[in-house]
């Protein structure tokens, strides 16, 4: 039986990188690529993508376009300049998304190592929910601190670490974009769109490797993570 394509993935790759001492982090080489390829190629690979659509800086379509020719990339639709908050640049990509879609998925463009696997089963728990993200256990124990001094320890065994894709039913994200947009609300995170509007959002468990890149180390790690799982397909 074949799969359904219903759904439009939105890759965010308008960051200011303002981390990254001047460093455009999502053209950084990356394995046979670079950050952004790498992320398409994850976006590709899944069934139920149906088309691409990049959130970019003016001064990076050009470079994007060549990466997807260069990866093979048949799902992009089209690439669209970026806004002045991550949301505002999410709502611009949303604005290309197909009639035909019934699913958003938003990733960063940052986070390039995301297993197709995982982004197939995010959008199956949202199909189901309204909407899910990926995440992982916190490993270490978190302190709220006020002035210097620890004031509480939330139990642990609840914390999760918030990653993408963030996957909604789109009927349930376009009335939660709505909703921010009459009342001027601005997030940083796109299942806080869905949670203002009553939706509640599953936790789908991915994987610890599915790192943003922020920072110069960042990279590093990657391209170690990235020839790990190289050379664990190889050995197979």
């Amino acid at each position: 039986m074949q799969t359904q394509q219903d759904t439009s993935a939105i890759l965010v790759c308008a960051g200011s990188a303002s981390r990254m001492q001047g460093q455009n982090k999502i053209l950084l080489p990356l394995g046979k690529t670079n950050v952004a390829g790498t992320a398409m190629l994850a976006l590709e690979q899944c069934s139920r993508i149906a088309e691409i659509i990049i959130v970019a800086r003016p001064c990076d379509h050009e470079a994007l376009r060549e990466t997807a020719a260069q990866c093979g990339i048949t799902k992009l639709k089209t690439i669209v300049e970026g806004g002045s908050t991550r949301q505002a640049s999410v709502m611009q990509g949303l604005r290309q998304v197909s009639a035909e879609a019934q699913m958003i998925a938003i990733h960063d463009g940052a986070r390039p190592l995301v297993r197709p696997e995982h982004i197939d089963q995010v959008i199956r728990d949202a199909s189901v929910f309204g909407g899910a993200t990926l995440g992982v256990p916190v490993k270490d124990t978190i302190k709220i601190v006020n002035d210097g001094l620890i004031t509480d320890t939330p139990y642990r065994p609840s914390l999760y670490i918030t990653q993408t894709p963030q996957v909604f039913r789109k009927s349930i994200y376009l009335k939660a974009v709505q909703f921010a947009v009459d009342h001027e609300l601005d997030f940083t995170d796109d299942c806080q769109l869905a949670e203002a509007i009553g939706c509640k959002v599953y936790m789908t468990t991915g994987d610890y490797t599915n790192i943003k890149i922020t920072t110069p180390e960042d990279i590093e790690i990657a391209q170690l993570l990235l020839r790990r799982c190289a050379a664990k397909e190889d050995a197979k």
